[in-house]
C-alpha cells in the first residue's frame, strides 16, 4: 500500500491525467473527421471521451486537495497569523475528509448495483461498473490526498512553520 501511494506521489495523477486527456482529444479529433469527412459517426467515440472525461476530473480533483489548487477565496485567511491560516486550513480538511468519507460510501452502491444486475454500456458493451467506479476510486484518491495535506500541516505546524498554501495561479 506504501509503495502504491509512493507511485501516485512521484507523478502517476499527472501521467493518468495526460493520458485521459489525449484520449479525449484524439477521440473526439477522430470523430470530427469522420463526422464531416465520411458523414459517419460512432457511438463508442462519444462514449469514450465521455468516460475519459469522468476518469479526468475525479483523478483532476485528488491532484487539486494536494496541490490545494481548488478554487477557494482566501481574502480573511490572508490577513489571518499563522496559527489562525493553520487552524482554517485543518477544518477545511476535516470537513473535505468528512465530505469525501461519506460519499464514497455513498458511491459505491451504484457500482455494486450494475455489478449485481450486469449493466452495460449501449456502445462499448463493457460493463457498466468499469465506468461508475470512477466515482468511488476519484473519492478514495481525495480521501488519501486530504489525510496527507493534514499530515504535512500538522508536522509544519508543530514545527512552526508555515503551513502550505497552495500554489497561486497569479503570482
Amino acid at each position: 500500500m506504501y509503495g502504491l501511494i509512493k507511485g501516485i506521489d512521484r507523478g502517476a495523477e499527472r501521467w493518468l491525467l495526460l493520458a485521459f486527456y489525449g484520449m479525449i482529444v484524439a477521440t473526439i479529433g477522430m470523430e470530427v473527421l469522420r463526422r464531416f469527412l465520411l458523414s459517419y459517426s460512432s457511438i463508442w467515440g462519444e462514449e469514450i471521451a465521455r468516460y475519459a472525461f469522468i476518469y479526468l476530473v475525479w483523478i483532476g480533483a485528488a491532484a487539486a486537495v494536494r496541490d490545494r489548487a481548488h478554487i477557494r477565496i482566501n481574502v480573511i485567511i490572508q490577513w489571518l497569523p499563522p496559527r489562525g491560516k493553520a487552524s482554517i486550513y485543518f477544518l477545511g480538511d476535516l470537513a473535505t475528509l468528512v465530505f469525501a468519507v461519506f460519499a464514497l460510501y455513498w458511491s459505491m452502491h451504484p457500482v455494486m448495483t450494475s455489478i449485481e444486475f450486469g449493466s452495460v454500456s449501449h456502445g462499448l458493451r463493457v460493463s457498466m461498473a468499469f465506468f461508475l467506479i470512477s466515482v468511488p476510486l476519484g473519492f478514495a484518491l481525495v480521501v488519501v490526498r486530504v489525510i496527507q495535506c493534514m499530515a504535512r500541516d500538522f508536522g509544519d505546524f508543530k514545527a512552526g512553520r508555515p503551513v502550505f498554501e497552495g500554489r497561486k495561479l497569479f503570482d
